[in-house]
């Protein structure tokens, strides 16, 4: 667990204060009515004719189904909160599960897994097939969305919205064919919207810039310098803790055109950076101090959720960082490697569009999509401030229905003669088994999960899965009293290197619709804070490891001490008061975060089709996989693009 980052007490840093606000109190009736609902659960009848015994309790009603259940406005752990993990744990370790109840209900398809991709392979196969194909949709978390959560809270008489995980339409890819037409079919102008709704650099038009905080564990002293990216380096530096060797050596990896590889071609110096990290990059070519690659350590945090001594040089590269104006790198891929790295300046990336509570916006689109009375309204604009009506998600007069709190443990094919001609699907609600029946099944969850899901898979495709490992990662939503500090202070968002988060803002300006954000510092307004558990000096993956493990042990009340402690430590000057301050907070936890991307300095050289992903990902019976997992690319695109892929894998009855 980790080290409480204060030497300030909880009572100092107002972590005892009552919050007496209503969303919170309303959120803990729904997490009350969630505990009630499920004990109904507990105790399967014999039948459950049309589904009504899995989907509503023998005899009473299922949580979503309870009048005010709203799961966005829960605070404290979110994102893979209690209840939404537990028994998929159980499955892992070998517990057995009991024998289920079939529920009588019969699917032309049931997808496992209710974020952006499961959603979108039941758009698509509506799409392709009949508007009245009947089609389930199992979530194991209390909201849909998956990754694509949203945080809401009532702040001063007004809605106030945050992305608990997805944050924006983004690729370093222009967007492929299909993810960009069904962008279009939501309703969503990325480029217009771009235009419309974000108040680009309205921060900085306050005169709010962006600011470092060096802290004392990691350089020596507590100290946020302000300036970054529009001040000279050397100005912004001189104010730091560093010593002069570090300042120097910073400024020469920002501003330097030195070659430091000198006497090799293009392709070869991007062979050889592919194969060395970042920090070694800095530390060995560069010959840069240790506190200055201190000070980078983090910057690959909210991209890859490792810092730079597990990412490549040539991804970094790719990413727009420091230290290669001097290469004249060209953007062409590795010849020797088929790769390309990873980032803007190699690929030009998307079009990008914020929405107030991230790609939350585009999982309602879709719900509104399959269930339209779940989702009121009729436009992209009015579908941010739209109350979502969970208690529709599940009808059985649906064609489509989506089924919350639904951990699927079983998926197995149907049929005689080694032919595959159904699927079964067991799922854990309320602690009880469950049974239902599919013609097609697809698998838009974790991957790596996969094979304790069907453990008659081929062990090499089951081999494949078990190593497609997740980045853990956090998103902290905060909710001020105000932002008057940051005005005062001179900031929008801080870097933090050192810190428990390495990095927080405030939230975006993006007026939408009937949805305004805040546009004063006296006004209400919310914090978003990134933390990666990565330890430094293993492999990628095992870092993942261990950072997955840190987060599950780690109770909310570190959490909030840390986030209270950060805060004030790098405010305070600016008279931020945690006590008076700070009005909520929602953790979103996601130990099984990104998808797991290709990275040269740990995977093995191989051709695209032999890469775990797509091994993994192969159709086998009736079962097709999908998630950003099986497309090895951490981005909503990939996620809508493997989608379409196994939708089409199980309408072309193949195999």
């Amino acid at each position: 667990m980790p080290k409480r980052n204060s030497h300030q007490s909880d009572r100092q840093l107002g972590a005892r204060r009552r919050i007496p606000r209503r969303d919170f109190l309303q959120g803990a009736l729904v997490a009350a009515a969630g505990t009630l609902s499920g004990s109904l659960l507990n105790a399967p009848a014999a039948h459950a004719g049309g589904g009504q015994s899995a989907a509503r309790g023998a005899t009473g009603l299922a949580p979503q189904d309870v009048a005010g259940y709203y799961p966005p406005l829960l605070n404290g752990l979110r994102g893979s909160h209690a209840g939404s993990f537990e028994d998929a744990h159980g499955l892992r370790d070998g517990r057995a599960v009991a024998q289920a109840v079939d529920t009588g209900e019969s699917y032309d398809l049931v997808v496992v897994g209710g974020g952006i991709s499961g959603l979108s392979a039941a758009h698509f196969f509506q799409a392709r097939t009949s508007a009245s194909s009947r089609v389930l949709v199992l979530e194991n978390h209390d909201d849909f969305g998956g990754h694509a959560k949203r945080n809401e809270f009532r702040l001063g008489g007004r809605m106030h919205l945050l992305n608990g995980g997805t944050l924006l339409i983004d690729s370093p890819r222009p967007y492929a064919p299909v993810p960009a037409a069904l962008i279009k079919e939501l309703g969503i102008d990325v480029k217009a919207l771009s235009r419309k709704v974000e108040h680009h650099k309205f921060y900085e038009k306050l005169g709010l810039g962006q600011g470092v905080f060096f802290d004392r564990e990691t350089f020596g002293a507590d100290k946020l310098v302000v300036g970054a990216g529009s001040v000279p380096m050397r100005t912004l530096l001189a104010a730091s803790p560093l010593s002069a060797r570090a300042r120097e050596d910073i400024e020469r990896i920002e501003e330097g055109s030195t070659d430091f590889m000198p006497g090799l071609d293009s392709s070869a110096k991007k062979l050889r950076l592919a194969k060395i990290s970042y920090h070694d990059y800095l530390r060995d070519i560069v010959k840069a101090d240790a506190a200055a690659i201190a000070f980078y350590q983090s910057r690959t945090h909210g991209e890859w959720g490792v810092g730079i001594d597990a990412v490549s040089a040539l991804d970094c590269w790719g990413l727009g960082l420091p230290g290669f104006q001097g290469l004249k790198l060209d953007k062409g891929v590795i010849r020797q490697m088929g790769y390309t790295p990873s980032g803007y300046a190699a690929t030009g990336g998307s079009d990008t569009l914020h929405f107030p509570d991230g790609n939350a916006t585009i999982a309602r689109l879709l719900v509104r999509s399959l269930i339209p009375d779940a989702m009121p309204g009729h436009s992209v604009e009015d579908v941010v401030t739209a109350r979502a009506d969970y208690s529709r998600l599940d009808r059985p007069s649906a064609a489509t229905r989506i089924r919350l709190s639904s951990i699927v443990v079983n998926v197995c094919n149907t049929g005689r003669g080694g032919t595959a001609d159904g699927v079964d699907i067991t799922y854990l609600r309320g602690g009880a088994p469950y049974r239902v029946h599919a013609k097609n099944c697809v698998l838009a969850c974790w991957n790596m999960m996969i094979p304790y899901l069907c453990p008659e898979l081929p062990p090499d495709q089951k081999q494949a899965l078990h190593s497609l490992v997740k980045t853990p990662l956090v998103y902290t939503s905060v909710a001020l009293r105000n932002w008057e500090s940051f005005k005062k202070l001179g900031v929008h968002q801080v870097y933090a290197p050192g810190s428990y988060h390495s990095y927080f803002r405030l939230n975006p300006k993006v007026d939408i619709g009937a949805y305004r954000s805040s546009a004063t510092p006296e006004e209400p307004i919310l914090v978003h804070m990134v933390r990666t558990p990565c330890k430094p000096g293993l492999p990628e993956h095992e870092q993942n490891k261990a950072g997955r493990a840190e987060l599950l042990q780690t109770p909310f009340s570190t959490f909030e001490h840390n986030i209270r402690a950060q805060l004030t430590r790098t405010l305070g000057s600016g008279g931020f008061d945690p006590e008076r301050d700070i009005e909520a907070i929602t953790v979103n936890r996601w130990p099984h975060g990104y998808a797991p991307e290709y990275n040269p300095l740990f995977d093995p050289d191989v051709s695209e089709d032999q890469r775990p992903n797509v091994r993994g990902r192969a159709k086998f019976g009736r079962i097709a996989i999908a998630n950003s997992d099986s497309g090895g690319a951490a981005y909503t695109d990939s996620a809508i693009l493997q989608a379409d892929r196994a939708v089409n894998e199980l309408l072309a009855r193949t195999g």
